[in-house]
């Protein structure tokens, strides 16, 4: 492709990035301003019109599938296929230099990289072995990446050590990790980083080697750089060849160590650098730019950019406050269905977006109510989450002994100490005498089989179940909390999980156990659904890169969004407000944001208060609703969800003719033979449910 094409797509601002070189360049890009296609486009003009090399420009992504995308769309640009480049995450990057140079480091080239789950049983090991409290481990891994992005080693973290507390185990438990890893001659995922930076530091000649071997450095989402990553660029780029692109207001990744400092820094780190901004929005109305834009404007120390876009103001943002979260959730599921039902939107375009998980339970209760088909991205369904299966597990063997598999998967849950060669005396005992294992345990400490200290494990055990199994429960959630609060439950998984099990709990308010019981079993059994036109759930910092034509934000209280840690701390404020601000950007034609008076947390139902990210909505952007009363959801036709299936007579999307309301499409089909029946969107008339035998509909 020409220069003179190259360039025709791209907006002033846009070929202003591309075109500047010979000092750093840092390109503050809004959301939605087509950063991505700034570095994009810049590596090809660099590899054509520069004549360098693509096998010599440093392209840094943050995530794998961004980096496949973009060598795609390079390999298209400048018409050849772009093998052995660069282009690729931080740890990739690292991972390449390391495997020729880490020798030098005293390391072997066939060092293995520990995963997440690799790195966790490592740490649970040496908190047994060092008598530390296991359960802890998470918040161990956790505080480990944390120094390691910081570039505190071992031996420094040791040196700033004083007294017995919990940062004087940790410095011991840290040694002992990296030194395990050493022997094992593996790296975890920090390490790529760490030693990388260490390899460039310790050895001049290196540095200059890789100076050569790239003659260009581009970055994409330098916002969310931690210090680690930031001083190993500093460190292989030449000063003068090196691009950023990011955007400071949609840093959100602080507890993974991201520093939103790095690109307020960049001009004191790179003198005489040039600032693009790009502040054309290819994505939202004006109206959602303006409520965004208004909102991170109350963030102290952030570059200015006025977002604006060519799409027209489109519809104002609605907020809506409501009185209780399932009130939230039906609202938001039956505005989902109407608007589905009219033919202006299929599922995928819609998403549900929340700050914390357990929010996600009501939204699916109440979509699966209304027959909507939906996925919870980045992350599981809540009535999948390993604690919630725990849970249910241990409700399932108390209803019903003989439940082979939940005993199986909550007799170590937490950890008892019952041994692989017990379990197996179990199992064995079972299958001798035809029983449950249930009763097969009773047996075998009948009988005296088992030693000593299995045998009071497997009695407390039991002990416990039969407990839960004879008492009187008024209702499912006073069963869950007496077995929660025997089995200790909330000391073994942590706080963040914990608030799941809490939820689960309010769930079961005021149900009978066999009516609790089969509607999650329901759940659970749920076919998946077709993920190519489901709603999509998530959090907000999982939609990062994601666009919708409608949003929904939901729980906008204070306590929530901002985040009840965050409400005595101005950073971790400002962090909120950002992360307010990327999931009202997600939108491109219609932003909902809801709250409620009223809502279930820890436990406890709380009077809640409307988010003060709210005060700084413009008015004349936004059209308030409030429900005093009972919201009561959109009055529809019960149907189910589209099955497609060969003995269907219509496919869902399929245009037909009415001889009386003419061309529509059809919206939902279902029903056998005789009694198949459709939902039809016609133009002038509305949806229209028909029985086919009566209909006289005509295929086009």
């Amino acid at each position: 492709m020409s220069k003179e094409v190259l360039l025709k797509n791209l907006n002033p601002q846009q070929k202003d990035a591309v075109l500047h070189t010979g000092s750093p360049l840092l390109v503050l890009a809004g959301a939605g301003s087509g950063k991505t296609r700034v570095i994009t486009y810049k590596f090809a003009y660099i590899a054509q019109s520069k004549k360098i090399s693509p096998q010599s420009i440093l392209t840094v992504t943050f995530t794998n599938k961004a980096a496949e995308e973009m060598k795609g769309r390079i390999s298209r640009l400048i018409g050849k296929d772009i093998d052995g480049s660069w282009i690729g995450t931080f740890h990739s990057q690292c991972n390449r230099i390391l495997r020729k140079e880490i020798k030098a480091l005293g390391y072997e080239n066939n060092f293995l990289i520990y995963d997440d789950d690799d790195q966790c049983n490592l740490i649970r090991y040496i908190l047994k072995e060092f008598r530390i409290y296991e359960a802890m481990y998470k918040g161990v891994v956790s505080k480990i990446s944390s120094l390691k992005s910081s570039l505190v080693n071992p031996s420094k973290f040791l040196s700033q050590v004083s007294g017995f507390g919990f940062d004087e185990k940790l410095a011991k438990v840290y040694v002992r990790y990296q030194d395990e890893l050493k022997r094992c001659n593996a790296l975890d995922f920090d390490d790529l980083i760490v030693l990388t930076v260490k390899l460039m530091e310790e050895n001049p000649k290196m540095r200059e080697k890789y100076h050569d071997i790239f003659r260009y450095v581009l970055v994409d989402e330098f916002q969310d750089t931690n210090y680690a990553q930031y001083r190993l660029l500093k460190l292989i780029s030449q000063k003068d060849n090196i691009c950023v692109v990011g955007d400071d207001d949609q840093s959100i990744y602080k507890f993974r160590g991201a520093d939103v400092s790095n690109i307020l820094n960049f001009e004191k780190d790179f003198p005489g650098a040039k600032i693009v901004k790009l502040e054309q929005n290819y994505r939202s109305t004006q109206n959602i730019l303006d409520v965004s834009s208004a909102v991170i404007a109350s963030n102290p120390m952030r570059r200015q950019k006025k977002l604006w876009t060519k799409r027209g103001c489109g519809e104002k943002v609605y907020h809506c406050w409501l009185n209780t979260e399932e009130e939230e959730a039906k609202h938001i599921a039956s505005l989902i269905k109407e608007l589905y039902l009219k033919g202006e939107y299929n599922y995928k375009d819609f998403a549900v977006l929340y700050r914390v998980n357990f929010q996600a339970r009501a939204i699916e209760d109440a979509l699966r109510d209304e027959m909507v088909q939906y996925r919870v991205m980045g992350g599981i369904s809540f009535y999948h989450r390993r604690e919630i299966k725990d849970m249910l597990a241990y409700m399932h063997l108390a209803i019903n002994p003989n439940d082979n598999v939940s005993l199986r998967r909550i007799i170590n849950c937490p950890p008892r100490g019952i041994g692989a060669a017990t379990l197996l005396k179990i199992e064995h005992e079972a299958k001798k005498k035809s029983l449950s294992l249930f009763n097969a345990i009773k047996a075998i400490l009948k009988a005296n089989g088992v030693a000593l200290s299995a045998k009071e494990k497997l009695s407390g055990f039991v002990g416990m179940i039969d407990q839960v199994i004879s008492a009187n429960y008024k209702s499912a959630a006073a069963m869950l909390r007496d077995i929660v609060e025997k089995v200790k439950y909330i000391d073994f998984i942590g706080e963040e999980r914990a608030q799941n099990v809490y939820e689960l709990i309010a769930s079961a308010e005021g149900k009978d156990l066999s009516s609790f019981n089969d509607m999650a079993a329901l759940v659970m059994v749920t076919d998946e659904v077709n993920a190519e036109n489901s709603v999509s759930l998530m959090t907000m910092h999982s939609t990062k890169g994601l666009e919708f034509p409608v949003v929904f934000i939901v729980g906008l209280e204070d306590g929530l969004m901002p985040y009840f840690k965050a409400l005595d701390n101005n950073d971790e404020l400002s962090e909120e407000r950002r992360l307010f601000y990327v999931g009202m950007t997600r939108a491109k034609d219609v932003l909902w944001l809801t709250g409620t008076r009223r809502r279930r947390l820890y436990t406890k139902m709380q009077e809640q208060e409307p988010s003060r990210f709210l005060n700084d909505i413009p008015p004349q952007c936004c059209q308030w609703i409030e429900k005093s009363v009972k919201a009561q959801p959109v009055s529809l036709p019960a149907i189910r969800l589209p099955q497609i299936k060969p003995s269907l007579s219509y496919v869902v999307g399929s245009r037909v003719n009415h001889p009386k309301w003419g061309v529509g499409v059809v919206r939902e089909c279902y029903g056998e033979g005789d009694e198949q029946k459709v939902m039809v969107n016609f133009p002038d008339v509305g949806v229209k449910k028909l029985a086919l035998r009566f209909a006289n509909l005509e295929k086009i």
